[in-house]
């Protein structure tokens, strides 16, 4: 494997540091070094999304007529690099990351021009309707329901689990429009505005308090047809692409390695007791994070090569880092102490607002600032293991992969 940078790579490198040097303000950096989700808070990643899309690079993925960069595999992983280095606040995944590759591979010319340039201003805030009561990994037996209805489909249904769909005003959908032999025939892929009539969304707390996902119902909901991306009944497809984009493509182990290199930096300044388990855990959490990135270089060489982001290594990828997410947040749990017990949303950023958060300041903070957000970080991953796909599921396509033709 041949991973090594050109001189114009490394250019590029420098490019993108001198642009987050004069463009990522303090306060982004705090934001995004003091997260406990995987998502920013909506204000701080659109502020970031509007610097970026002024400069051209707030779609390193999408192609350069779309309003993209065009960027070769090697540049993007670069970028997401850079960024995980610099601590920028990621950007809402649900809209650029997915939805819109979505609407450059399925949708059509009319769906290209009217949604991907408010996608990419951020005009236009996207949250996923996916998962159902009783149909989360198991997704092909999702039941709400859309009735034909002349130049419109009449949804009626119940998604849950929807993150930020209290703030957005779009929400990309899988309906069953047809009950068919099997259960993955019949499903429909739909862009729903957020605002019309029937529409209800009502918040479910998260175990830190953080009102980031919702229960969503749908009475009767108005859909014109106009708004089908692909072909009715066989959105399927077309969900089984944004997939790849999910679980394929994104830069993980920088980010993971930034991580460790602030345990690792607060372990040091351990003195109270025996430090040697503590520390022999965030050696073998480093070896765990280079064998990420080893293979994380790996699938940049096949995407190079023309490979399509998704497949078994997607699924092995999503396993092993947000396994080893859990654990980086075990080990700072461990190191915390009595310093985690404290809640103090204040002093850190979760990626939504906190319901019954106590009053305080950022600078009212109990304990050390390394301490803070840990058991809040802690709660959350516990959920890294499910969403995206259960790693249950993961491990199914794995040893489906595996065991073909033996």
């Amino acid at each position: 494997m041949d991973a090594a940078w050109s001189a114009e790579d490394l250019a590029f490198r420098d490019e993108v540091r001198a642009f987050l040097d004069a463009e990522l303000t303090p306060e982004l950096r705090r934001v995004g070094g003091l997260l406990t989700s995987v998502y920013a808070p909506p204000e701080a990643s659109l502020a970031w999304q509007r610097i970026l899309n002024r400069r051209g690079w707030a779609a390193p993925g999408w192609p350069v007529e779309h309003g993209g960069c065009g960027w070769s595999a090697s540049r993007r992983y670069l970028f997401g690099s850079e960024l995980a280095r610099a601590c920028a606040p990621p950007l809402s995944p649900m809209g650029i990351g997915m939805c819109g590759p979505v609407l450059i591979g399925h949708g059509t010319p009319e769906q290209q021009r009217r949604f991907l340039p408010r996608l990419l201003s951020g005009e236009d805030f996207w949250c996923q309707g996916y998962s159902e009561p009783g149909s989360g990994s198991d997704l092909a037996s999702l039941s709400m329901k859309a009735v034909d209805s002349g130049d419109h489909l009449i949804c009626t249904g119940h998604k849950l689990w929807t993150t930020f769909a209290h703030v957005s005003n779009w929400m990309f959908c899988l309906v069953r429009t047809a009950k068919e032999d099997r259960p993955q025939k019949g499903i429909t892929f739909l862009l729903i505005d957020m605002t019309s009539p029937g529409v209800e969304v009502r918040p479910i707390p998260m175990l830190t308090g953080e009102h980031i996902q919702n229960d969503v119902f749908f009475t009767e909901v108005r859909v014109p047809k106009a708004n089908v991306v692909g072909t009715i009944g066989e959105g399927w497809t077309v969900a089984k692409y944004l997939m790849a984009f999910e679980r394929g493509g994104q830069v993980v182990g920088p980010i993971l390695r930034g991580r460790l290199a602030r345990i690792e930096q607060a372990s040091g300044e351990v003195t109270d007791g025996d430090a040697r388990p503590l520390r022999s855990a965030v050696a073998e959490a480093a070896c765990e994070v280079d064998a990420i990135e080893a293979m994380e270089l790996r699938m940049l060489v096949g995407r190079t090569a023309g490979q399509a982001p998704g497949g078994a290594q997607a699924s092995l990828m999503k396993v092993r880092a947000t396994e080893l997410s859990q654990r980086l947040t075990e080990i700072a749990l461990d190191l915390a102490g009595p310093y985690a017990a404290p809640f103090q949303p204040h002093a850190y950023c979760p990626g939504g607002p906190v319901m019954d958060a106590p009053r305080g300041s950022a600078n009212e903070a109990v304990g050390p600032a390394s301490a803070v957000a840990t058991a809040a970080k802690y709660f959350n991953d516990r959920a890294g293991s499910i969403y995206g796909g259960t790693n249950e599921i993961q491990r199914n396509i794995l040893a489906k992969a595996m065991l073909a033709g033996r």
